[in-house]
């Protein structure tokens, strides 16, 4: 499968796509610009919005409010009014750290990494946040958290630290929202780059996408094979979700951080947003309940 162009963002690091049903719009963020963008399906138009400092993670919250990643804060942003509220700090400001990719479990509690500004190894963790505003730590001395991912069933959640090259599988309880390390269930040779942010299809099959492997990669989490494979024009694919009225496309983030003149010259779409029809349907993304 190849892909079309989304948007020709130029983002220096495009992250954390999203799909939001109601308002039939595409989200991304650009960490290092502290821009949101909005990709409208049906008009096929684009709004952004800036933010002082790093933004990480956009998900869908209540109403007209999206949940954001902001340094070391989630927030809250209203789409109507254009305000930000502060929800809660999830480690604090000066620890040299931030946050990363997140997710939505089944009940909306709001999942999301962290790491060290400089890539420090073991810095970061992941951490669950209730309704209530409660922080929990869940995964310790992570390195860069990334895909967070829960399956069909609900019975697991999948998860990224980047270095490591695997996803992980925890045995996940919705109701208490504990988790228990399972095992390993891919293991990412590295000649197909760094497995980054991660979506899941209606088969339960993940949707990888690969920082330095030109592509989003379909693995199997049962016998840790690959599937199928989506061919990037860029080198540094950073997430990717499923989108569209029928959850039949796949929107994909890049990004140009670190590539040299030679490089950009060479792949002169990095950091643009891209989408390709797929022979299966995604899930619905959890809505935050903060």
């Amino acid at each position: 499968m190849k892909v079309d162009l989304l948007s020709a963002s130029q983002c220096i690091l495009g992250e954390s796509a999203m799909w939001h049903s109601e308002r039939k719009c595409c989200y991304w963020v650009d960490i290092e610009k502290g821009i949101l963008y909005e990709y409208h399906w049906l008009l096929q138009t684009t709004r952004k919005w800036n933010f002082d400092g790093r933004l990480s993670m956009v998900r869908e919250g209540r109403a007209n409010e999206l949940i954001l990643a902001l340094n070391t804060a989630i927030v809250k942003f209203d789409l109507t009014s254009e305000k930000i509220s502060k929800l809660v700090e999830i480690e604090l400001a000066d620890s040299g750290n931030r946050c990363n990719d997140g997710a939505c479990d089944s009940l909306g509690r709001l999942w999301v990494g962290t790491m060290h500004l400089e890539q420090k190894h073991g810095a970061g963790a992941l951490y669950m946040v209730d309704k209530h505003g409660n922080v929990q730590k869940k995964v310790g001395n992570t390195s860069i958290s990334n895909g967070i991912v829960w399956s069909p069933d609900k019975k697991r959640l999948y998860f990224i630290d980047s270095p490591t090259r695997v996803v992980q599988s925890f045995i996940f309880d919705e109701n208490t929202g504990e988790i228990v390390f399972e095992k390993y269930v891919i293991e990412i040779p590295s000649e197909l780059g760094t497995p980054d942010g991660m979506a899941i299809d209606e088969e339960g099959m993940l949707w990888i996408s690969h920082w330095g492997g030109f592509g989003v990669y379909r693995w199997n989490p049962e016998d840790g094979n690959l599937a199928g494979t989506v061919e990037v024009p860029v080198p540094q694919v950073t997430s990717c979700a499923f989108a569209g009225e029928h959850l039949d496309h796949l929107i994909i983030t890049s990004a140009t951080e670190n590539l040299d003149e030679g490089m950009l010259a060479k792949y002169p779409e990095s950091g643009n947003v891209f989408v390709v029809k797929t022979p299966v349907k995604g899930l619905l993304m959890n809505r935050c309940i903060l």
